[in-house]
Order: C-alpha cells, then sequence, then structure tokens
C-alpha cells in the first residue's frame, strides 16, 4: 500500500496533463518514457551522492545535492529541447514535470526502503510535497532550455530576438535550482510549506496553460493568414502583392535565373507543407484529426512535397538559404508540426 501511495503523485499529473493538453503535442508513449528517464536520473543522482558524500560536508548537502539533481535531471530535457521536441511552454512543462514525477517515484522508493519507518499519512504527505518540487522545478527548467533553443534558431534566421526572452531564459533556468535549494534549507510548518509549494507550482502551471494556448493561437492564426496570402500571389505569379513577395523580387537579380526558380519553388513548398502542418494542429486541437484523417492521396502528396523540398534545401545552398531566411524561417514550431505530420503520414 506505501508504495502505491508512493506513486500517486505521478498517477495525478497524468490525469492533470490529458485534460491541458488540447493539442495533443504528447504521446502517451512519449510520457511514460520519460518518467522511466526521470527514474534512471535518480538512480544516477544516487550513485552520485554516495562519491560527493566523502566530500561535502553533511551541513552542506541540502544546499549542493538539489543542485547536482537539477544538473542531471536538466540532462534529458536538453536534450528534447535541442531536438526541438519541446516547442511551446505547455509542452515542456509537461515533458520536464514527467521527468520530476520519474525522479520522485524513485526517491519516494528509497525512503520507504531505507528510511525510518514511515506511515500511510507521511508517504502521502511527503510523496505529494516532495514530487510537487522535483516536477515544478524541473518544468521550469525546461521551459528555459526550451527559449534557449528558439532563440538560437530565431538569430539563425536573422529574426530579432527579444531582450525579455533572455532575460526570461536565465531567470527560469536560475530559479529552478533555488527553489529547490530554498525548499531543503529552509523548513516550516509541513502544512504551510505543502501550502506554499503547491500554490507556489500550480499558479505557475495555470499561468503556463494560459499563457501558452493563446502563443499558440497566435502562431497558428497569424502566421497562417501570411502563408495563405503568399502562396495565392506566388500561384498567381504577382509576388508584388505581399510584403514576402516583394523581398523574394528584390533579391531576385542577386542569382541566376535557374537558382532564384529554385527559390521560389523552394518558399512555395515550405509554404504549403507549413499549412498542411497547421492544419492538423487546429484539427487536434478540436478533436476532428480521427474524423478527418488524411487518405492516402495526400499522405503521399506531402511525403513527395517533403523530399522534393529537402532536395532543394541543399541545391540552393547556405547562401541562398540565408538570403531568404527572414521567410523560411526555422522556428522550433514550425519544426514540430511538420515532423508530427511527417509521422502521421508515414503511419499506415
Amino acid at each position: 500500500m506505501l508504495f502505491v501511495a508512493a506513486l500517486l503523485p505521478v498517477v495525478i499529473y497524468i490525469f492533470v496533463v490529458y485534460q491541458i493538453d488540447n493539442f495533443s503535442l504528447i504521446s502517451v508513449k512519449r510520457l511514460l518514457l520519460l518518467i522511466l528517464c526521470g527514474m534512471l536520473t535518480a538512480l544516477a543522482c544516487f550513485a552520485l551522492f554516495q562519491l560527493t558524500g566523502k566530500i561535502i560536508p553533511e551541513s552542506q548537502s541540502d544546499s549542493v545535492n538539489p543542485i547536482i539533481e537539477e544538473i542531471v535531471k536538466g540532462i534529458p530535457l536538453l536534450w528534447l529541447a535541442s531536438r526541438k521536441k519541446i516547442v511551446f511552454f505547455i509542452d515542456s512543462v509537461i515533458c520536464g514535470a514527467a521527468v520530476g514525477g520519474g525522479f520522485s517515484i524513485l526517491e519516494n522508493i528509497f525512503y520507504l526502503l531505507w528510511g525510518d519507518g514511515m506511515g500511510l499519512g507521511t508517504v502521502l504527505f511527503r510523496g505529494l510535497e516532495v514530487a510537487l518540487v522535483h516536477m515544478g522545478c524541473s518544468a521550469i527548467a525546461a521551459a528555459g532550455f526550451m527559449l534557449i533553443v528558439r532563440m538560437i534558431e530565431y538569430s539563425r534566421s536573422r529574426s530579432v530576438v527579444k531582450k525579455r526572452d533572455i532575460a526570461m531564459s536565465v531567470f527560469l533556468l536560475s530559479e529552478a535550482p533555488v527553489l529547490h535549494v530554498f525548499h531543503n534549507t529552509f523548513h516550516f510548518v509541513p502544512l504551510v510549506q505543502f501550502l506554499l509549494v503547491t500554490g507556489t507550482l500550480g499558479g505557475l502551471l495555470v499561468w503556463t496553460y494560459f499563457y501558452d494556448v493563446e502563443m499558440i493561437h497566435r502562431w497558428i492564426d497569424t502566421g497562417l493568414d501570411k502563408q495563405l496570402n503568399l502562396l495565392d500571389s506566388i500561384k498567381a505569379g504577382h509576388l508584388d502583392d505581399t510584403s514576402t513577395g516583394k523581398f523574394l523580387e528584390s533579391v531576385k537579380d542577386a542569382f541566376p535565373p535557374e537558382d532564384f526558380f529554385d527559390i521560389i519553388c523552394y518558399v512555395q513548398l515550405h509554404v504549403e507543407l507549413s499549412v498542411a502542418s497547421r492544419s492538423r494542429v487546429m484539427l487536434r486541437e478540436s478533436g476532428l484529426e480521427r474524423e478527418l484523417p488524411l487518405t492516402d492521396e495526400m499522405k503521399e502528396l506531402i511525403l513527395s512535397q517533403y523530399t522534393e523540398y529537402k532536395l532543394l534545401e541543399k541545391r540552393l545552398g547556405h547562401a541562398a538559404r540565408m538570403t531568404i531566411a527572414p521567410i523560411v524561417k526555422y522556428d522550433p514550431a514550425e519544426y514540430k508540426a511538420l515532423e508530427d505530420l511527417r509521422a502521421e503520414c508515414k503511419k499506415n
């Protein structure tokens, strides 16, 4: 019964995730793998503490161990961000909390096996509180990593990196270990400490949900309108009808005619694939993805377009791609939506 109680925080977490993930950003398989990954990071920390325990005085362990834990838990989250597997705040929070939840499961089991005898009430109370700390701190760190990767991609596409985003990423990555150290170092009345942790991290989750849903809608709606207008102007042969088309006309003389034709084809394929991937995101949010599946013809067309798109990307070369980078932006959200579309097309 005590071991079942140790799992309760993660069970609650999975239930909450499926209530807030309107866009189906995270699959069940990935969620479970991340929880397993979190358990592996707990094992790694346990091994590290056997070494650091001989070096670091016990009086300083409450300050040093949380930092080590956040660094180790951050490794898989950094990998996810760098591979553009997390591109919004909401999926960053979900994945970060999954890793933290897996960590807390194994940590609670360690306490049950080697700690002093604890009753059911203590296990539930401690399990919930510590799980919230691990899940919350990992969620904060994941959001910070996601922001850093987003800024790197913005700079590559010659877009303006906002100072607010730089400050936010620094704040998030420093906040996670600070909160964890504060929790381990300063002990209040247990009920007060539990309410403080729950209120702080619950507030973060609520803010993230409303902020990110609005941002995703803005990414879909605003970007989709611009891309549809550009696509219409390319097909009609009237590039001057849009600001993006005017930009393409302005760089026309910098390339041989055959290269400029490749650029136009490349931009058109990028827009068509982007429109298709954003449309599927909208269908997932509305719950109509299964009712309106892609036909075999559509899947074949999308996969062939993607193949041609990648071939043109190689043929254009670095200079041409950098010239049109303000149009064909390497946005992490765009990348993930396209990868999800490709994965859907490859399913039988």
